[in-house]
């Protein structure tokens, strides 16, 4: 089986993980989001010496693609993509929402009902979020989106469907929905939970083209025109 680098800074925690044959062989992990950029680098060759491999020994670097935190999107695929073209090897692009979604699945208590569904949320302030949602074996159903919260989000799936809601950004719907299908998972995701994902994809040779990638945003990222001071 493939050894696979897992790189995810997409949201406020940043963390890295080495695996093989879906064993976790070493994690670093770091809660200042203002500095994921100056972590990453370092906690990689961390690993490295803990896992004791070299780097040229992996087989592909995988990481988290968006949505989530602009600069922090920049910081993970910018540090996937140096590091794939300075080892020669494959990288694999991860949706952020689809690695939330797996560690909400694995975090929720087993039912059998039909309309099991899950729902990962990122936080992108104020009411909104992204968010996906999934079947209960994660196909999809609701491609990724920008979503504004209200009382009526997800009103016609509900009626049928037992929802499990995870994700830094579910809190904000949790205190306006109130609706007994509604289920919310205080869920921490990190790097260790993309090893089931990137390890499918570099099964079917699912590898990104290396000159094109881009974070994946969802939503234009608007910058504010300067004030003008000299009026």
């Amino acid at each position: 089986m493939p050894l696979l680098l897992n790189i995810d800074t997409a949201t406020e925690n940043a963390s890295v993980c080495l695996s093989q044959n879906g064993d976790l062989l070493a994690f670093a992990e770091s809660t200042e989001q203002k500095n994921h950029a100056s972590f990453v680098q370092i906690a990689i060759e961390q690993i490295a010496v803990k896992a004791k491999i070299t780097l040229s020994q992996i087989d592909a670097i995988a990481v988290t693609n968006g949505p989530g935190s602009y600069t922090g999107l920049r910081v993970g695929l910018s540090s996937a993509k140096g590091l794939c073209y300075a080892l020669q090897k494959p990288l694999i692009l991860l949706n952020t929402l689809e690695v939330i979604a797996t560690k909400i699945k694995a975090s929720s208590s087993p039912l059998e009902e039909s309309g099991f569904l899950v729902c990962p949320m990122i936080d992108a302030r104020r009411m909104e979020v992204f968010m996906a949602l999934y079947d209960k074996h994660l196909n999809i159903i609701i491609e990724p989106a920008a979503l504004i919260l209200s009382e009526e989000s997800f009103k016609d799936e509900l009626a049928n469907n037992v929802i499990f809601f995870g994700g830094n950004g579910s809190n904000k719907l949790e205190e306006i929905l109130h609706q007994p299908n509604a289920k919310f998972i205080d869920v921490s995701y990190s790097a260790t939970d993309m090893i089931g994902l990137s390890e499918q994809a570099f099964a079917i040779g699912q590898f990104a083209n290396l000159a094109y990638s881009e974070p994946y945003y969802l939503k234009e990222f608007y910058v504010p025109p300067p004030k003008n001071n000299y009026k």
